[in-house]
């Protein structure tokens, strides 16, 4: 039986929607007619030039100097080109909003507000770059930012590639091993830096770890502070360090973009670091600039003076995928902080103070937020708001109806999906689409994607492995120090020669959507059949016992053994009553194969800091295995839990 359409667009919204306009043009340049999505995103996987050139043309982006070809194919996906010959500027494509519009509000959990005009943040990042050039940052130049989620970190980012600099950036809550694994392979000439941040309401003061990272990436020759927690940082005796309201003093500076070619080095961001140092993924600034605006018009209906928030830090390559909406002149909400300081009605608040039109968060902070049982429709005036995002793990059917019941009953619940390898999306929402539980709603226009079996077959509404099997111009431009790019095509290229394997386990349904059951590297193979973590996570999750799940699959007789650990809620014991429960809801939910050998209490779950569970790394654990860059882990202390389990001494290796 099909299922049920949790929330459909209204005629009106589908009339209005820039998906809408957007498909009218280019039936009329083209000649053709669609009748659906699925007959756009077919034109748009068919005609890749043609469609990259319509996204360049939406996006009325500046350039210096024109492109002569738009998309040139290599031999492999690797080697396409996009835009040649074209010059252009990152900064200056996001620097374009009208002098008196809000471009940045910044809320924090103690209270704060701060906001910036587009004419505020454009004379700020001027400064900021002069000062930046001054100290000899220019073209390729790493800038390398340890930095909470505030306005300041926006406009470096901004002034740095102004410049046509390259910005790489971690949060503040990252451990110095942590943030030596990822700049130290970059070599920054520039670190951006604060005096502290504050969490659950407790200033956390950074700068005593500065003069050790200095020690440790020589390469390091200017250090900016920005006065966060303090009105002056103790900066006096830290090396090379330039105070924040320092580098803006002096006389107004003209605002000044080099231009770089379309593939030129924009970002670097990182894999999560969990089972080895972690790759340095190169970012380019057309491909990031293109599919941003892409995805945020066309997917998302971002338009001009919407206010658009997004909960996440800067380690996360959401916080780069948010800073995009100035491309299309919106107004980017910031929050810093834990958001369920002081309480879990925090985010709601700012919500219904600014008038918020789109919410992005994470699954796990969805599901968390049902926990607290707090139904923010009943507490807030949500009106503005049209859209909820979620991203970092498949989001369960029990948020998607928590969304509708508690949240809103009409709005766009886009779940999206793609991560730091693209920078952007493979799948994520269409505001003219139906949303089903479970499934993201489609793939994205110019994305071909695919879910393939291991013999490299197309599969539909059976699981398989995501494939993208056309060029997009979001691909990396490459790994850091990876000259020959052998670590880029082993990562993404060899399982399957040529074609992009993303590494999550899928299922492409009936409705053309996408379901996710989980990294493929973490499915489960009990009996020979594939399992995805996520069914399992899905099917007890939503229990008021269960505050947070792990699964995992152990060697044992020559088989895998399914083991899941529950992290319970507070006054809950753990029983053999409760452990059946679990197992016939699985069972219920799922299929006896899913059915787990052991449950076993644990007190808490391991995750990275962009909020993803670590299946890995504790199934190295259970198979004595070592398990490297523990400072990638928001709490890496959760891992001695599972060491030397007693009610595990029973299964062999």
């Amino acid at each position: 039986m099909s299922k049920q359409a949790l929330w459909c667009p209204s005629p009106a919204r589908i009339a209005e929607a820039q998906i809408t306009r957007y498909t009218r043009e280019i039936e009329a340049q083209t000649g053709l007619s669609f009748q659906n999505y699925w007959d756009l995103h077919a034109w748009s996987v068919r005609e890749t030039g043609a469609f990259w050139e319509s996204i360049w043309r939406m996006g009325s982006i500046r350039a210096t100097q024109p492109y002569t070809e738009v998309w040139k194919p290599g031999k492999d996906m690797m080697s396409s080109r996009w835009f040649l010959d074209a010059r252009l500027n990152f900064a200056e494509n996001l620097l374009q909003g009208d002098e008196h519009a809000e471009a940045v509000v910044f809320h924090n959990e103690i209270g704060q507000r701060r906001t910036l005009t587009y004419g505020q943040l454009r004379e700020t990042v001027a400064r900021i770059a002069r000062w930046m050039r001054q100290k000899g940052i220019g073209l390729g130049d790493r800038v390398a930012a340890y930095m909470p989620n505030i306005p300041e970190t926006i406009a470096a980012m901004l002034a740095a590639t102004s410049l046509g600099a390259i910005w790489s950036s971690t949060s503040p809550d990252f451990g110095e091993r942590g943030v030596l694994d990822r700049f130290g392979q970059i070599e920054p000439k520039l670190l951006v830096t604060t005096d502290g941040y504050t969490y659950k309401g407790k200033p956390v003061r950074s700068l005593e770890r500065i003069p050790r990272l200095l020690d440790a990436i020589p390469s390091i020759q200017d250090v900016l502070v920005v006065e966060y927690i303090d009105d002056i940082p103790a900066i006096s005796d830290l090396p090379k360090a330039t105070a924040w309201q320092d580098a803006l003093a002096g006389d107004p500076a003209p605002l000044a973009f080099t231009p770089t070619p379309f593939d030129h080095p924009l970002y670097i961001l990182y894999s999560s670091g969990t089972t080895g140092i972690p790759k340095c993924i190169v970012h380019g600034v057309g491909g990031t600039l293109l599919q941003h605006i892409k995805e945020q018009r066309l997917h998302t209906d971002l338009r001009a003076g919407d206010r658009f928030f997004y909960y996440t830090t800067c380690g996360w390559m959401m916080w780069n995928w948010l800073v995009s909406g100035l491309a299309s002149q919106a107004t980017l909400v910031l929050f810093e902080g834990s958001p369920f300081h002081p309480n879990e009605e925090i985010l709601w608040k700012i919500a219904e103070q600014e008038r918020l039109r789109f919410f992005g968060t994470s699954a796990k902070y969805l599901a968390a937020l049902e926990k607290t049982g707090l139904r923010p429709k009943d507490r807030f005036d949500l009106s503005s708001l049209d859209a909820v995002l979620s991203t970092g793990s498949p989001l369960s059917d029990a948020s998607f109806h928590y969304v509708y019941r508690d949240i809103k009953s009409d709005l766009h619940l886009a779940s999206i999906s793609g991560g730091t390898d693209i920078v952007s999306c493979f799948m994520l929402g269409n505001p003219t689409l139906p949303v089903f539980s479970e499934e993201i709603q489609c793939p994205g226009l110019g994305m071909d994607v695919q879910a393939w079996s291991d013999d490299a077959k197309p599969v539909t509404q059976e699981k398989g492995e995501l494939v993208c099997v056309r060029p997009f111009p979001s691909q990396p431009v490459g790994f850091w120090n990876d000259e020959d790019g052998s670590r880029y095509r082993d990562a993404y290229f060899d399982h399957f020669p040529g074609i992009w394997r993303h590494g999550d386990l899928i299922e492409i349904t009936e409705h053309g959507g996408v379901t996710i059951y989980g990294r493929s590297d973490a499915t489960l193979n009990p009996g020979g059949v594939r399992i995805g973590t996520a069914e399992i996570y899905r099917a007890i999750e939503p229990l008021p016992e269960i505050l947070d799940s792990l699964v995992v699959g152990r060697d044992a007789d020559n088989d895998v053994e399914v083991i899941l650990f529950v992290k319970l809620a507070q006054d809950t014991a753990f029983s053999e009553a409760l452990a059946k429960k679990l197992r016939d809801t699985i069972r219920q939910e799922t299929t006896p194969r899913h059915v787990p050998t052991h449950i076993l209490p644990i007190s808490d779950i391991p995750y990275t800091i962009s909020g993803k569970k670590v299946e890995i790394a504790v199934r190295r654990i259970l198979h004595g295995q070592d398990v490297p860059n523990k400072d990638a882990l928001a709490n890496p202390q959760a891992l001695d839990l599972y060491r030397n389990l007693p009610q595990l001494k029973k299964i062999t290796l």
